[in-house]
């Protein structure tokens, strides 16, 4: 691959000079942002109670189609919630893919369960309906609608793929995976707010889904996440877990169970509304440029990652797989060295200490994918 031509033309591609950075996901603020913040300084709303977190809340519900939302204050925060609600407990085996973010496994190990690995399909880089089926038929058994892993005797609480990098996994059947097995499904969509499977927001598909805010991710609040719910009574009490399981009242302090103090503040809200009302804008533009970038690299003979047919991505982080570890690491060295920022996907789980013991089928496409695949500069851009 000529990487001096990858440069010159990520650098055009971002109208960037010669000998500036170009940053692998830069957030944007080009509406209301400051006034909204501003605003909700002066009311001196600025934690967790607040009209922008129900305002942001009902923006999110509108766009994904989520019959309820609830703001949280970061992504693992969510994720480790959803999974308390879903029934998770400690000593249970939750099934999950290697090739994610440690926040993912981190969440699991957070419920007192633990990770069982599942390899991923190399085109969506999200779990494999395939393995997941060879898993939960050869490595355990299902008796009176309960799932058990043969060989440590644990149950299998939930499991949680996750849409990597925006590209959506093949939920629909590791959703009818989860229902012959009896398994709740929760969905970490924490990449992929703006991503669809025919018209179906991703998150949907499961008892909870849960989203991220984090200053690189397609729209920002800063820091924040929201879960994706569908059942009212559910939806209720995750509010109730979320904000230290207050009773309400109007002045008396109440709490009647060991619970969480995961509310999103109203600061961050206001943020997050102002990106709300961009989001398209900015949807759009990541896909203009992950379009340029799939005719640059067919030009090059380079594997772009693309949204499978029937799906529509967010392109939240555009990437490439490149031929060999060797070559992922001299794209790696060039492009960082010539201050355009790549970086390569995650360490597997599996590799890492706290969770190289875990249970875990065989995972062969997912150490493909971490021999070779390169994320590129995504930002949108403004105008």
């Amino acid at each position: 691959m000529d990487i001096q031509a990858f440069v010159t033309f990520v650098r055009g591609l971002y109208d960037a000079a010669p000998g500036t950075f170009v940053p692998l996901h830069a957030p944007t603020f080009a509406g209301n942002e400051k006034k909204y913040v501003v605003d909700c300084i002066d009311t001196t709303y600025v934690s967790s109670v607040g009209a922008y977190v129900t305002r942001f809340e009902e923006m999110l519900a509108a766009f994904t189609g989520a019959n309820h939302v609830v703001a949280i204050g970061n992504g693992t925060m969510a994720l480790h919630l959803a999974l308390k609600l879903s029934g998770v407990e400690p000593g249970e085996l939750v099934v999950t893919q290697p090739l994610t973010f440690v926040a993912t496994a981190n969440a699991i190990a957070y419920c007192g369960a633990e990770p069982a690995f599942v390899d991923v399909d190399r085109d969506t880089m999200g779990l494999s309906p395939v393995a997941l089926r060879a898993f939960l038929t050869r490595e355990c058994k299902t008796e009176k609608g309960r799932c058990t892993h043969t060989a440590s005797g644990r149950r299998v609480a939930a499991i949680v793929p996750m849409h990597t990098f925006g590209l959506p996994a093949r939920i629909d059947e590791i959703s009818a995976l989860c229902t012959e097995f009896g398994i709740p499904l929760v969905e970490d969509a924490a990449e992929s707010l703006g991503s669809f499977v025919g018209k179906k927001h991703t998150g949907l598909s499961g008892c909870i889904g849960t989203l991220s805010f984090n200053g690189n991710k397609t729209i920002t609040t800063g820091g924040g996440g929201a879960l994706l719910i569908g059942d009212p009574a559910l939806a209720k009490r995750a509010k109730h877990l979320s904000t230290t399981a207050k009773v309400p009242h109007k002045w008396e302090f109440f709490h009647d169970e060991v619970a969480y103090n995961y509310r999103l503040p109203n600061l961050n809200a206001a943020l997050g509304c102002a990106q709300m009302e961009r989001l398209p804008e900015m949807l759009a533009s990541k896909r203009v440029i992950s379009e340029t970038y799939q005719q640059f690299f067919a030009a090059q003979k380079i594997s772009f990652v693309a949204e499978r047919s029937g799906t529509t991505s967010n392109y939240w982080l555009n990437a490439i797989a490149l031929s060999s570890r060797a070559e992922r690491d001299a794209f790696l060295a060039a492009t960082n060295e010539a201050g355009v920022m790549t970086r390569p996907i995650w360490t597997l789980m599996t590799k890492l200490p706290m969770f190289a013991h875990c249970v875990r089928a065989a995972t062969p496409n997912a150490e493909w994918l971490e021999d070779r695949v390169v994320n590129i500069p995504s930002s949108p851009r403004e105008g």
